[in-house]
């Protein structure tokens, strides 16, 4: 290899170790986003952005928040932005929901906006609803009047975020079953469906004086009766249960009775063989005392004959007569 070779091999090693270290620099060191922050007014030095590559804080998005919070007239101080960072927030989401509330003159600081950040909560999403309120429908909900007609309504709850209790207070799950219960206990108490029907606007109404965002998250502004529908006969059909529940405890005392009464018979007939066998003795016993003579006997025998030959008389002629006679 010539000296040529060698001078030329060297010139290009140390090209790219110049590139190299130039690239690292610029890395460590981000020279355009520093002149982006100074260009708008939210000047950083140097080796605060050296000392955010090294605490692994992303400069880029950082400063980007900043920068957009200083042109919206907003003083957030860098270090506030990087606690929330390294806290696993979200700093563009945070800044942005605080210029949003900035320009709705909705009160928001820094220090909330980032505890309903790190709660889980969309701080951006709820400033919005409070700007614009949401309107959450409840599923259908099923009541009974007093005179016992089921009706169906479904309701349209309009709420806005209330900023103050985001952080521990409870979602729109919370506000529907409130809802929900206000409205079976507002048509649970009216006389007839009837009167429900005539009048929905009671319903909501009666819901809304109950105060049902209390630890809530949200305010009620409104609750309207979208659609009322009349479901079943609940009280007939209750009535007819208790009917057929009633018919078959009186016929399980029936049968009960009857098998009282199937058992008392047979208990009477018992004795009358009993005593029907207690005859011969008697009659025996009257032979030896001689309280009965052979006289009375026959006559006795002969009226047990003729009582039997009435009878199958009887019995022998009523069957001769025609059925249609009958």
């Amino acid at each position: 290899m010539t000296g040529i070779e060698t001078g030329f091999a060297g010139g290009a090693a140390l090209v790219i170790v110049v590139l190299a270290a130039l690239i690292f620099v610029l890395y460590v060191v981000p020279i355009p986003l520093w002149i982006a922050a100074w260009a708008s007014g939210a000047y950083v030095g140097l080796v605060t952005l050296i000392g955010m590559r090294l605490r692994r804080v992303p400069p880029h998005t950082v400063i980007t928040a900043r920068i957009s919070a200083v042109k919206a007239g907003l003083d957030i101080p860098l270090n506030d932005l990087e606690a929330h960072y390294l806290a696993g927030g979200n700093v563009v989401r945070v800044v942005n929901a605080m210029i949003s509330a900035d320009k709705a003159n909705i009160p928001l600081t820094f220090k909330r906006a980032a505890a309903i950040d790190l709660a889980g909560r969309d701080v951006l999403e709820a400033v919005k609803m409070s700007v614009i309120p949401k309107v959450i429908e409840t599923p259908r909900i099923a009541a009974i009047a007093k005179n016992g007609i089921q009706l169906i309504a479904i309701s349209r709850v309009t709420v806005r975020t209330n900023i103050e209790r985001l952080v521990g207070g409870a979602g729109e799950e919370t506000i529907i079953a409130r809802v929900g219960e206000g409205m079976v206990s507002t048509i649970g108490s009216a006389e007839t469906h009837k009167d429900v029907l005539e009048n929905p606007d009671h319903i909501s109404k009666h819901v809304l004086s109950k105060g049902l965002d209390a630890g809530t998250a949200y305010e009620i502004l409104s609750i309207d009766i979208a659609d009322v529908d009349v479901g079943e006969n609940i009280g007939a059909k209750l009535q007819i249960d208790q009917a057929n529940a009633d018919k078959q405890i009186a016929q399980a005392k029936a049968e009960e009775r009857r098998a009282m009464a199937v058992a008392l018979e047979q208990e009477m007939r018992a004795r009358v063989v009993e005593a029907e066998a207690d005859v011969p003795r008697a009659m025996a016993e009257a032979f030896r005392q001689g309280n009965l003579g052979i006289m009375d006997y026959y006559r006795m025998k002969n009226l047990q004959a003729d009582t039997a030959m009435r009878g199958s008389i009887a019995e022998t002629g009523e069957s001769m007569i025609p059925a249609e006679r009958r």
